[in-house]
């Protein structure tokens, strides 16, 4: 028994340990008598949806507590971005032509970790998806300049593992999408996005929409890569119709390299959370 916590009660641990050594009988084979928090068939009932939403959410952000880390700068962006010694092996000849945001997104994420190494690793810690492509790039960055980085991962349907350059201790594997989407967000300094498919759409549309509607405040949103995004989004036809407001333009900005990137980051003055949506 962890005779260093607080509570005079026998530890959920050490019953665990000791239920698994109680004698083979009829009744201890029966899955009623599993402890319920150590039956992973009971846990997986559709009925524990709400515990399981619970104990993703609880434990990233106690994990993160013990790490000290305080804030994060999010990068989202296409998993199929090739690095650039390996563009002449990409699908498109569009993703080969991207391939040079895996070099600034690596770029940036030193340029970042410097910063976090300044703050003892507490401060602008690189969070990525975990994946390959941008999300390798920015791990990979925070690897070489040798600081720490976090990978949230999700569970699909190919099997897949962290990327490397993720730091082992803050590598995550979530099952549900909402919880991932909200660690992102919950200790985000400022949210990077670069080229990416329907994922990175998702994240970068669902963190706009929490700024614009006030239920976030405002952090640097910066969209790498002008050329790329006005091509797939027509922003100023949705304000034109009215669909958005034209001060919801001002929410993010472009940048094409890290060091203009970290420029807008280390220059921004700190905003509140809107109080009203303008155009309702």
């Amino acid at each position: 028994m962890n005779d260093d916590r607080r509570s005079p009660f026998r530890d959920a641990g050490t019953d665990r340990v000791t239920a698994s050594h109680v004698p083979d009988t009829p009744q201890t084979r029966s899955p009623s008598y599993r402890l319920a928090f150590a039956d992973e068939t009971f846990l997986c009932r559709d009925e524990l949806r709400p515990v399981r939403l619970q104990l993703e959410l609880l434990k990233f952000e106690m994990l993160l507590d013990e790490h000290g880390i305080d804030s994060t700068i999010v990068l989202f962006g296409g998993a199929r971005i090739p690095a650039p010694a390996e563009k002449d092996n990409a699908r498109t000849k569009t993703l080969a032509e991207l391939s040079h945001f895996y070099d600034e997104a690596e770029r940036f994420s030193r340029l970042m970790t410097r910063k976090s190494i300044a703050s003892g690793n507490r401060e602008f810690v690189i969070c990525t998806g975990g994946g390959p492509g941008v999300m390798e790039a920015g791990n990979r960055g925070a690897a070489e300049e040798g600081g720490i980085s976090i990978g949230l991962n999700i569970v699909l349907p190919h099997e897949q593992a962290p990327n490397p350059y993720v730091t082992p201790d803050l590598a995550f594997n979530f099952h549900y999408f909402a919880i991932r989407k909200m660690h992102f967000l919950m200790r985000a300094r400022a949210v990077c996005v670069f080229p990416g498919g329907f994922g990175t759409l998702d994240e970068m549309f669902e963190s706009l929409t929490l700024i614009q509607t006030g239920r976030m405040r405002r952090v640097p949103f910066l969209l790498f890569g002008r050329a790329f995004w006005e091509r797939i989004i027509n922003w100023d036809a949705l304000a034109d119709a009215g669909t958005i407001s034209p001060q919801d333009l001002d929410l993010f900005r472009f940048v094409e390299t890290a060091e203009e990137a970290a420029e807008m980051i280390e220059n921004w003055d700190p905003a509140p959370a809107r109080s009203d949506i303008p155009g309702r």
